[in-house]
């Protein structure tokens, strides 16, 4: 199966670049696979599709601001994407322009942050020692931008505080995302009341979304792509319901590419779940056989 296989035609126009006023009023697209049918919805009506014995998984990550603006001892302006703590002071990251960002450049964030190149590879990643007093995330907090996906064409300052509230999810908890898990941006606080008012059990995991949830495909034949591993977390009671509803073969609804490959990962030997840490380190793509998730929503990925 060839990459080209998955081409389509999006004008540029139709690419949001600011969310929606409310949060429920985007556009949902319904397919009922059974029947063959495709239904212009609005996601304020979600809850009318679910059955009350089903249940929902969300992933409760938290983005935190990965993108930093810097300018390096020599003057130079760079930009630095933090993809992977290594240690309590260092990071993978991606950087450009990374031809400026040589080994040992120091590149100062801000007055509370500044770091040191410590290696550089040539292609756009590098990792970087940084420099800072108390809480990394803190700091982050003051001179991080929030990692807007690299369709939205314009500054990630621009937005400010309606960025850092409409590019998290209401029920996040755990901070770690570098991006967020997109298709849970469209639920209020008020919708999941709907959900668990028609009696849908609606539970949590933790995936932290990494750099290999949106790490281009570069080769032309996809079954040939493996998308990076990223860890997760479920508690007891998470597995205790996810086990029940596969045993009473009831639908589980992943919100999500990360939370389904989470489940997929999790269901893949014994199809049993279990608490405690695991590895999504499964590529799903054309011709996967699903072994837990029955239904899933995801946005429109560019």
């Amino acid at each position: 199966m060839q990459l080209s296989d998955f081409d389509y035609t999006l004008p540029d126009e139709l690419i949001a670049q600011q969310p929606a006023s409310r949060r429920e009023a985007s556009r949902m697209l319904v397919v009922n696979r059974a029947g063959r049918a495709l239904i212009d919805d609005q996601f304020s009506s979600f809850s009318r599709r679910l059955d009350p014995t089903d249940v929902l998984v969300l992933n409760n990550t938290r983005v935190f601001p990965a993108r930093l603006l810097g300018v390096s001892d020599t003057g130079a302006k760079a930009e630095i994407f933090l993809v992977t703590r290594l240690s309590h002071t260092s990071w993978q990251a991606l950087a450009k322009p990374a031809r400026r960002l040589k080994t040992g450049k120091h590149v100062t964030f801000g007055e509370t942050l500044g770091g040191v190149i410590t290696r550089n590879d040539g292609d756009g990643n590098v990792e970087i020692e940084f420099d800072f007093g108390g809480d990394f995330y803190d700091v982050l907090d003051r001179v991080g931008g929030t990692p807007l996906p690299p369709y939205i064409r314009r500054d990630f300052r621009s937005g400010g505080a309606s960025d850092v509230e409409r590019y998290q999810t209401v029920y996040a908890k755990h901070r770690g995302a570098i991006a967020a898990p997109t298709a849970g941006l469209h639920f209020t606080a008020a919708i999941l009341d709907e959900i668990r008012a028609k009696g849908v059990q609606i539970i949590e995991i933790t995936l932290h979304v990494g750099y290999g949830t949106f790490e281009p495909v570069r080769d032309n034949d996809v079954m040939h792509h493996s998308v990076l591993p990223e860890r997760y977390v479920m508690n007891g009671e998470s597995a205790e319901i996810l086990n029940s509803a596969c045993s009473e073969r009831r639908r589980i609804i992943a919100v999500g590419t990360t939370t389904t490959r989470a489940l997929e990962s999790a269901a893949a030997n014994e199809k049993v779940f279990r608490a405690g840490e695991g590895v999504a380190g499964i590529t799903i793509t054309p011709g996967y056989r699903f072994r837990a998730v029955g239904a899933m929503l995801t946005n429109f990925h560019l």
